[in-house]
């Protein structure tokens, strides 16, 4: 890839970084490119936002660039991420657009590419892309040949449908709260739990342009915990807010995490015959609770790369059907292309009618060991990385810990950072190895 696509599409600080000039000069690269590769036919891509206020004003600068190199266009409205994925297979699309910054703050905002049939654009497409900018297309479509803009007004339908087929266990009898984040979801999700049958109550489901994420969200629990306590509901769903994800509480106002969500669901799919080879893809970051439960329900885990695209990639590769990351991405690929943060509560809120049990009782299959993250600042983190004294460190902590406990070293992508994470049976042993090995680090 290029310098500017990142791991999830383009982002920065909306009309600073990511302006509309450069939202129209991507969108009209992609186009150009799309019709380089394939010039059969014309074009058509779907474009989607969170409600962001910047997406209104980069919706229509990235509907110019597509429309401008000949592709028709589709606007979708607001709606979540998974569901533009979705809907660009859907519709036939070539190409779908998202525009969003997911979990991050309001000021920022994002542009997300799917290719035909909603897979994440392929690095060497991103690269084309991104060539393209720096050159003018000598003769641009005229007349007819000019890209045409119309609404889809039937896509938040065609979206609840796929969710309720995918999922279409009832419900009933089920009471969540759904934090929406005053994101894309607001208005979709708690639509598609009560067709399920579940009893919805929602909170951060008003969204005005500036209040997405803003203490609320899969990011800012405490708002769903209360309210999960104060209603007396069986769970809540927290999402991002493009809904790519999502965490969960429990009756109790405990929140479940990730690895937790993503056990719970292998067990469900390994139940039903779902699960491909008995096999789940996770990311290095799970914590070892969860591979030990994986272990002890006789399922495999193949682990990535820190990003749901590794998570993708593997599935992809192996022809798998479930992985996701402790963040709360998570990839059903039998209904999905990416993560969707919907399509993961419903399976979560089917496990506990299809069980009888509670979430507390599901999650508990995952015994979390205590954890702790030090990011010590380096000179060269490539040198940490190759260090002699650092490897003979990090292999002594290993075997001192043995099957109770890692050590995991990541080198930062983007910062002279390296990232110390030990697990262990206490968090006094977790904290006390942590520290010694980031001293060394540091040393080096």
């Amino acid at each position: 890839m290029g310098a500017l696509f990142g791991t999830d599409g383009v982002r920065g600080l909306a009309n600073a970084d990511l302006t509309p000039e450069l939202a129209l000069a991507l969108a009209n690269g992609a186009a150009r490119v799309l019709i380089a590769h394939d010039a059969t036919h014309k074009p058509l891509a779907v474009v989607g936002r969170d409600p962001r206020a910047s997406g209104e004003m980069l919706e229509s600068a990235v509907v110019a660039g597509l429309a401008s190199a000949g592709a028709d266009v589709l606007c979708v409205g607001v709606l979540p991420t998974p569901a533009v994925a979705f809907l660009t297979g859907s519709y036939g699309a070539d190409v779908g657009v998202v525009l969003s910054a997911s979990h991050n703050p309001m000021p920022d905002n994002g542009i997300k590419l799917f290719a035909r049939g909603g897979h994440k654009l392929p690095d060497e497409i991103e690269s084309e892309i991104e060539l393209s900018l720096g050159s003018e297309e000598d003769v641009r479509p005229i007349g007819a040949a000019i890209g045409r803009l119309r609404g889809a007004e039937d896509a938040a339908e065609r979206y609840l449908a796929h969710l309720a087929q995918a999922v279409p266990q009832s419900l009933a009898g089920i009471h969540l709260v759904v934090d929406c984040a005053h994101g894309a979801a607001s208005q979709v999700a708690p639509e598609a739990y009560r067709r399920a049958g579940a009893k919805v109550t929602t909170i951060a489901a008003s969204p005005d342009g500036l209040n997405i994420n803003d203490g609320v969200g899969s990011t800012h629990l405490e708002g769903l915990v209360d309210a999960v306590r104060s209603t007396g509901a069986d769970l809540g769903i927290a999402h991002d807010g493009d809904a790519d994800r999502c965490l969960a509480v429990d009756a109790s106002g405990t929140v479940v995490d990730g690895d937790q969500i993503l056990a719970l669901c292998a067990v469900a799919l390994r139940d039903a015959g779902q699960l491909r080879e008995d096999t789940v893809v996770a990311t290095v970051m799970s914590n070892l609770g969860f591979h030990h439960a994986m272990r002890a329900a006789g399922i495999s885990v193949l682990t990535t790369a820190v990003g749901d695209r590794y998570v993708l990639e593997a599935l992809r590769a192996k022809d798998l059907s479930l992985g996701g990351e402790q963040s709360g991405h998570v990839v059903f690929t039998a209904a999905a292309t990416t993560g969707d943060g919907l399509l993961t509560a419903l399976h979560i809120m089917a496990r506990m009618a299809n069980t009888g049990r509670s979430l507390a009782e599901l999650a508990s299959i995952v015994q979390r060991l205590p954890q702790t993250l030090v990011n010590v600042r380096v000179s060269d983190r490539v040198a940490v990385a190759a260090s002699p004294t650092v490897t003979a460190a990090v292999d002594a902590a290993s075997a001192r810990l043995g099957d109770d406990g890692r050590v995991l070293l990541r080198p930062s992508g983007t910062e002279q950072l390296v990232r110390v994470m030990v697990e262990a049976r206490t968090q006094h042993e977790s904290d006390e190895i942590a520290q010694s090995l980031a001293e060394i680090v540091a040393a080096v």
